[in-house]
């Protein structure tokens, strides 16, 4: 499922097979995008592909005529880049949007969000301007994320953590592996961690982004067996790979969203056992 390290990954590779390159075709069937504003694009440069927390945009230039192309993958939305004639790994059928250049096509399959947007709009795009810092990038803004945090101190943790005006690029599989490795309960409160405990979390959370930035296939646990790559998603009822304690699975907050973690390595019993990071 696309967070943050996937959309980083997906627009290094879109940068690399179109900036610079010619335009030569646009279509779409996004609802958000007028036949007339599908017609503009044709013909102009890709100067800019850049990740900003989950969201994608790419910049089309004509002079200093510039159109960016908005795109949120939400659960199921992927980029595809092919060389010109190259079998599509997907149906056609399920293509938002299709960009060709002379040697390149990108279609972007089953995105909710495809959006055109004038450059100047960009800045105040509610979606966009109420992100919170990229955990994604290097230049991460830790004690903001910490000052966006402690403004909802009864919010759970595992909750609080996807909150994209929070922290930006953290996703359902990176919380509960995040707050497992920084030893963290997900059903602590913001209230009941103290600072030092709570950017120990988020730069937690921007450590495995960025360890997985360049890597395909998403991994916190680095062994020779590949198929025990992550600490705690996916596993409710397997033994911990620390304690060997059944996994715990539960939904939480108002989206439902799924969260694993190890009763025993995360006991919920406030800041002083938020511990130690794991670096195994």
């Amino acid at each position: 499922m696309p967070e943050g390290d996937t959309i980083w990954r997906a627009a290094a590779a879109l940068r690399a097979a179109l900036a610079g390159r010619v335009i030569t075709a646009f279509r779409t069937t996004s609802p958000d995008i007028s036949p007339a504003a599908e017609r503009a694009v044709p013909g102009r440069l890709v100067t800019k592909v850049e990740a900003r927390g989950k969201h994608l945009v790419m910049t089309f230039a004509r002079g200093d005529d510039e159109l960016v192309l908005h795109t949120h993958m939400r659960m199921n939305g992927e980029w595809h880049i092919y060389r010109a004639g190259e079998r599509w790994r997907r149906s056609a059928s399920r293509a938002r949007a299709i960009i060709e250049t002379d040697s390149f096509v990108a279609p972007c399959f089953d995105a909710p969000v495809i959006e055109l947007l004038r450059a100047q709009d960009v800045a105040h795009h509610p979606a966009l301007v109420a992100l919170g810092p990229d955990a994604m990038t290097d230049a991460f803004d830790v004690e903001e994320s910490l000052s966006r945090l402690r403004a909802a101190p009864e919010r759970e943790l595992a909750v609080a953590l996807l909150d994209q005006r929070t922290v930006a690029g953290l996703g359902n599989v990176l919380k509960s592996e995040a707050l497992f490795t920084a030893r963290v309960s997900p059903f602590a409160r913001v209230a009941d961690l103290d600072d030092e405990a709570l950017r120990a979390l988020l730069l937690e959370g921007h450590r495995l982004l960025r360890t997985n930035r360049t890597v395909s296939g998403r991994r916190t646990r680095f062994v020779l067996d590949g198929r025990q790559r992550l600490w705690v998603y996916g596993r409710a009822g397997e033994p911990c790979h620390v304690c060997a304690a059944p996994i715990g699975s539960a939904a939480q907050g108002e989206d439902a969203r799924r969260t694993y973690w190890c009763p025993v390595c995360q006991p919920h019993v406030g800041a002083s056992t938020s511990g130690s990071r794991l670096r195994t």
